[in-house]
């Protein structure tokens, strides 16, 4: 949710031709990590909350590849873009042992 919030305040600094382009995609994707892991936690089932935390996980990829185009197109400085690379690699973490622990829970 941190994440996600950050997002939308550097976002809105994107290129106004940006608006529908890759502002609204870092947007979405950023949206979709922690929607994902609250819609998979409100199942029934452990079987489908590792589905949404593996459809949470490759939105942390999607977005951390549209950052890394962003700070290819100059939108966001180096630092910033060292700034994301840290926090989404952390959020990547967290799901990846959200879902170990999970299935580590199954096989017992």
């Amino acid at each position: 949710m941190d994440l996600t919030e950050l997002v939308y305040k550097i976002s809105s600094d994107f290129p106004k031709e940006e608006k529908f382009g890759l502002t609204v995609q870092v947007q979405r994707c950023s949206v979709s990590i922690p929607s994902n892991i609250a819609e998979g936690c409100g199942r029934n089932s452990d079987k489908d909350l590792q589905r949404f935390l593996t459809i949470s996980i490759g939105s942390a990829f999607e977005f951390e590849t549209q950052m890394i185009l962003a700070n290819r197109f100059k939108y966001i400085n180096q630092d910033l873009f060292n700034n994301f690379t840290n926090y989404i690699s952390e959020v990547q973490k967290m799901i990846y042992g959200f879902n170990l622990s999970i299935e580590n829970k199954q096989s017992k």
